[in-house]
This record gives structure tokens, C-alpha cells and sequence, in this order.
């Protein structure tokens, strides 16, 4: 039941990780955008496009994780 527990908490927190890695993302670029006002906005989205891409990273990385240990479990 333990294993349970800790696999959904594990799932729970994919949603809250895109969603802090995009708004880190965002700000880091917001606040280099407001410091060198001549590439705005380029720097928000180049800054808001690597948040998204460390988010589905993370993610990609918890369902490889989670996959090996499920493959783990089933075969002792």
C-alpha cells in the first residue's frame, strides 16, 4: 500500500513541475527582457521555450523512472 501512495505522489507532482519549469522559464526571460530592452521580446520566448522543454524533460524523465520500476517489480 506503501508503493501506492509514493507512485501517486510521483504523479502528482509532474503538473506542478511543467508548470514551475515554464514560469521560471518565463521569468528568467521577462526580467532579462526588462534588463536588455532591445531584444524584447526574444528573450521571453526563448526563455519560456526552454522551461517548457526542462518541463516535458523532468516528465519524460519520472515515466522512464516509474516504467523501470514497474518492470523492476513485476519480474523478481
Amino acid at each position: 500500500m506503501g508503493e501506492l501512495f509514493r507512485q501517486l505522489l510521483r504523479a502528482s507532482t509532474v503538473g506542478i513541475e511543467l508548470v514551475a519549469a515554464t514560469v521560471v522559464g518565463g521569468l528568467i526571460g521577462y526580467l532579462l527582457d526588462e534588463l536588455f530592452e532591445v531584444t524584447k521580446p526574444w528573450l521571453f520566448i526563448v526563455f519560456l521555450l526552454l522551461g517548457i522543454a526542462a518541463g516535458f524533460r523532468q516528465l519524460f524523465r519520472l515515466t522512464r523512472e516509474a516504467r523501470q520500476n514497474s518492470a523492476g517489480k513485476e519480474n523478481p
